[in-house]
């Protein structure tokens, strides 16, 4: 049996997996188990911010490795503490939990929420408003704070306690607040798995002021669009609002799992020892190279990222077989004329890997790849659309 075999025997099927075994790389080329190669344009979903094997995350992480790979929370280590400092510096928010992807640190961001609620409005305000066409995570409770319907269905009942606005609406907003016992809204500033959708600014202006009138927390999920995806560090950044809660993850390890929580002033103390916790969360590892992933994301590449996102919309807007080009930074969705999984597939015999999200093709390349193979894989990826 090959390796594609001992898969398809030994693990659950919960994935669709396109028909290519990846066996190494080095920054945004990737190679199968042939010797094929393929430039990269879907980073694991969003999660190799600086490509494969990127030599400066190396030496961050295997130097760790020989220091010590892992200890409890019942200690202090340098990397989590380290880390956190310098998110908190960079973002302005106050305190820290570490966990081990975006559906944790959404769930703790839900947990932060509800006790704020309760704390401040009394027994029973509890309820989170989410936007439709939303994805927040595969645990029980961030499934039901996702407003698609198609992710409810096969593990009901969910978890109790979210309602959906319409995505830009601040009317629906209001119109929820006003019939529950709510204690937060959520969102996503880009709506990744709902078709990489961004928010509209008025919209979010106008739901911070709301929120603030009404002592509603402001959850925003940048699982997806944090750590420079967006051309900011994060995506609300691009928006002039203030979150009180920001959940990351993906990118922030450059490959390897964490995920992060950050609480701003309303919220900093509301985690009391025994509260929470996580195993793996802050894992020394993990942390130096969540570490040496944010110290590199400045000005300098964010400017970049920006650059490459203009980049990549001017070549694909009202180029042949595309209907639409959205998103933001290097987080774009693009609409064809032909379905989406035909363009998958026939930019992967081409030597290009890019991804889905709804019936788009969507593109999450590193951040630094190199501008031209950037351009050779949009050239590709133009020449199949127009077929």
């Amino acid at each position: 049996m090959n390796i594609k075999e001992f898969d398809n025997e030994y693990i659950a099927s919960t994935y669709s997996r396109f028909p290519i075994c990846l066996v190494s790389g080095k920054g945004s080329l990737v190679y199968d188990d042939e010797g094929k190669e393929y430039i990269d344009l879907g980073t694991g979903i969003a999660v190799n911010s600086f490509g494969i094997s990127d030599d400066e995350w190396v030496s961050a992480v295997t130097d760790q490795l020989t220091k010590l790979q892992h200890t409890s929370n019942l200690y202090y280590s340098e990397p989590c503490a380290l880390l956190a400092k310098v998110l908190c510096e960079r973002t302005g928010l106050k305190k820290v939990f570490f966990s081990n992807s975006g559906a944790e640190a959404n769930e703790c961001a839900i947990k932060v929420a509800r006790k704020y609620g309760e704390i401040t409005k009394g027994e029973g305000y509890t309820t989170i408003i989410t936007l439709k066409d939303s994805f927040h995570g595969r645990t029980l409770t961030t499934l039901a704070a996702t407003g698609q319907d198609v992710f409810h269905k096969d593990f009901l009942p969910l978890t109790d306690g979210f309602v959906y606005a319409q995505a830009n609406s601040i009317d629906d907003v209001k119109k929820l607040a006003g019939e529950n016992k709510c204690c937060a809204v959520m969102f996503e500033v880009v709506q990744g798995e709902g078709g990489v959708l961004p928010l509209k600014k008025e919209f979010l202006k106008e739901l911070e002021a709301f929120t603030k009138e009404n002592d509603l927390l402001m959850i925003a999920d940048e699982v997806q669009t944090g750590n420079g995806r967006t051309g900011e560090l994060y995506g609300y950044m691009n928006f002039g609002i203030t979150p009180d809660i920001v959940s990351t993850a993906k990118g922030l390890g450059g490959g390897l799992p964490i995920g992060a929580t950050m609480m701003g002033e309303k919220v900093r103390d509301i985690l009391k020892p025994s509260m929470h916790g996580s195993t793996f969360g802050g894992n020394p590892v993990c942390c130096a190279g969540a570490l040496n992933i944010i110290e590199r994301i400045d000005g300098k590449l964010l400017a970049d990222v920006k650059k490459k996102s203009e980049l990549i919309f001017s070549e694909l807007e009202g180029a042949k077989g595309i209907k639409s080009v959205s998103g933001l930074g290097l987080m774009i969705g693009i609409e064809c004329e032909r379905p989406a999984d035909e363009i998958v597939k026939e930019c992967r015999e081409k030597g290009v890997l890019v991804i889905k999200a709804k019936q788009k093709v969507r593109l999450l390349p590193a951040l630094n790849i190199e501008i031209e193979l950037l351009k050779k894989a949009i050239n590709v990826l133009k020449e199949i659309c127009a077929k």
